[in-house]
C-alpha cells in the first residue's frame, strides 16, 4: 500500500459528483426540446430493457420538438406506450415510422416544481461532495496517527481538500444557477 496521500482521487471522485449532477440536469424538463429528456426512458423490447436512443435516431428539428426515427416498426407501439408511462407528460403523435414529441410550456406550477427537484439534486452533490472531503481528512488523520504523514503535511493536505470542495460547490451552485434561468425563462 502507498503511504503518501493522494488528493487526485478524491479530485476524480469530486469531478464523477459534478458530473452526474449534469447528467441528471440534463434529463430535467425545461421549455426547450433536448434529446437527452429521453435518456432515463427505457423501453422493454427483446426481453430487455433499452434506451430509446438504441431503438431510434432521436434529432430535435425545432426548439418544441423531439423526434424519433423507428429502426424496427415491430418497437413503435412498445416506444409509443413507454413514452405515455415516463414522467415527461408529453404525448407522442405517430406518423409511420416518426414518433413527435411536441414540448407545451411549462405552467408556473410545473418550473416550481422542476426547480425544487433542480435544488434537491444540486443539495445531495453537494453532500456528496463533502462527504468525498470527510473520507479524505478520515484518511489524513489515519496517515498522521500512523506518522506516515508529519502535522506541516497534513494541515497542508487538508487546506488543499478544503479548497477542492469549495472549486467543486462554487461549479454546482453555478450549474444549478444556470439551469434555473433556462427554467424561468419563458
Amino acid at each position: 500500500m502507498n503511504d503518501e496521500f493522494n488528493n487526485k482521487d478524491y479530485s476524480i471522485k469530486m469531478d464523477k459528483t459534478f458530473h452526474s449532477l449534469k447528467k441528471d440536469m440534463a434529463t430535467l424538463r425545461t421549455g426547450r426540446a433536448n434529446k437527452s429528456m429521453l435518456d432515463t426512458i427505457k423501453v422493454d423490447v427483446y426481453g430487455q430493457l433499452m434506451p430509446i436512443d438504441q431503438l431510434a435516431t432521436i434529432s430535435v428539428p425545432e426548439a418544441r420538438l423531439i423526434s424519433l426515427q423507428v429502426w424496427d416498426k415491430a418497437n413503435l407501439a412498445l416506444i409509443d406506450s413507454a413514452l405515455q408511462k415516463s414522467d415527461l407528460g408529453i404525448n407522442p403523435q405517430i406518423d409511420g415510422q416518426i414518433i413527435r414529441l411536441r414540448i407545451p410550456d411549462l405552467t408556473e406550477e410545473r418550473r416550481k416544481d422542476l426547480i425544487k427537484i433542480l435544488k434537491n439534486m444540486g443539495e445531495k452533490s453537494k453532500v456528496s461532495i463533502r462527504n468525498v472531503r470527510r473520507e479524505a481528512n478520515e484518511e489524513l488523520k489515519k496517515k498522521l496517527k500512523e506518522k506516515t504523514l508529519t502535522e506541516d503535511q497534513s494541515k497542508n493536505f487538508e487546506k488543499e481538500v478544503q479548497k477542492l470542495t469549495d472549486e467543486n460547490i462554487n461549479k454546482i451552485e453555478k450549474a444549478l444557477t444556470e439551469k434555473e434561468k433556462e427554467i424561468i425563462q419563458i
